[in-house]
């Protein structure tokens, strides 16, 4: 018995007439009529009565309307379920991000989108650095991460640039420096500097102590900080100052103040990462998602220029 069989026998008893349900379904009514008498063979019972006007259910026949009511729903059911699945509207999505990532706003209305978008979609999340990102995404325990790659690229890795984000000197309220506008990093040699140590944050902690040496002098370090926001409490406890993404700024401990760099440009990179050739639908919906806001924040910029 196909399903086909099913619906031949669902039209029938509804319209109560052959001739009408072959009507209805688009069929000859001489290939319908054979159809239920097959199925009628196959079960072993009959499930219409034949009367001058049209048919009526047998007791079979009104046992197996409602199974096949049911059984034509589910099948519709799984038939949109794996249509919902192929396109990405369903599923999970295992997102990563390091710890600095996390405080730019670009990331959390990223979410914010895609959840809006395709709100089927469950999201896991993970925090790592960006070389554990990177083995995860290798090993397939995650499907997207926001990272900092700085000048890096990574076999079978694609990144998509999110933001080059400026960078700025946090230091304790009281440092003879903290009156400052804006600070040449020249005027930070002797300090001594909070950074999470390379392995925590290895793009980051590079990112750093380039600028440090193109400014000319090979920074101090002194205590190292866990994580990003212990970084701006050890500041502000004077164990040093330090250097971090601007969207930390909004991290507003007591007892420091962020400073812009003055002269050239000190920036990181925060970018999305995927496997290259990921087939996933989610994945696609996601990277969509982050394309449309870069259209849009391209399009609000066109418009504030004109």
């Amino acid at each position: 018995m196909e399903l086909r069989h099913l619906r031949y026998f669902l039209a029938v008893a509804q319209e109560g007439n052959v001739t009408r349900a072959a009507e209805k379904l688009g069929i000859g009514q001489p290939p319908l009529s054979q159809q239920i008498l097959a199925l009628e063979r196959e079960l072993g019972v009959p499930l219409f009565r034949r009367t001058g006007h049209g048919v009526t259910l047998t007791e079979a026949g009104t046992a197996l309307l409602a199974d096949t009511r049911r059984l034509l729903d589910d099948a519709q059911h799984a038939v949109q379920n794996a249509q919902r699945a192929g396109r990405g509207e369903t599923g999970h999505l295992s997102l990563g991000f390091t710890a600095s990532s996390a405080f730019n706003p670009a990331v959390p209305a990223l979410i914010r989108d895609f959840r809006n978008a395709y709100p089927g979609v469950g999201l896991t999340l993970m925090e790592g650095n960006t070389t554990q990102l990177l083995v995860h995404l290798e090993e397939r325990r995650l499907d997207l991460a926001f990272l900092r790659p700085g000048l890096h690229s990574f076999t079978g890795i694609a990144l998509y640039q999110i933001v080059n984000e400026p960078m700025k000197v946090v230091l304790p309220a009281k440092h003879p420096l903290a009156r400052h506008r804006k600070l040449a990093l020249s005027q930070l040699a002797e300090e001594s500097f909070v950074l999470m140590p390379r392995e925590a944050s290895p793009t980051l902690h590079s990112e750093i102590l380039s600028a440090c040496h193109e400014a000319g002098f090979e920074p101090r370090l002194g205590q190292p900080a866990p994580q990003l926001s212990s970084v701006v409490s050890l500041v502000s406890a004077e164990f040093g100052i330090s250097i971090v993404p601007a969207s930390v700024s909004q991290i507003r401990a007591e007892g420091v103040v962020y400073i812009d760099i003055a002269g050239a440009s000190v920036r990181t990179r925060l970018a999305l990462a995927s496997r290259e050739n990921d087939g996933s639908a989610k994945t696609a919906n996601f990277l969509n998602v982050v394309r449309q806001a870069r259209e849009g924040a391209a399009d609000m910029a066109g418009g504030a220029g004109g």
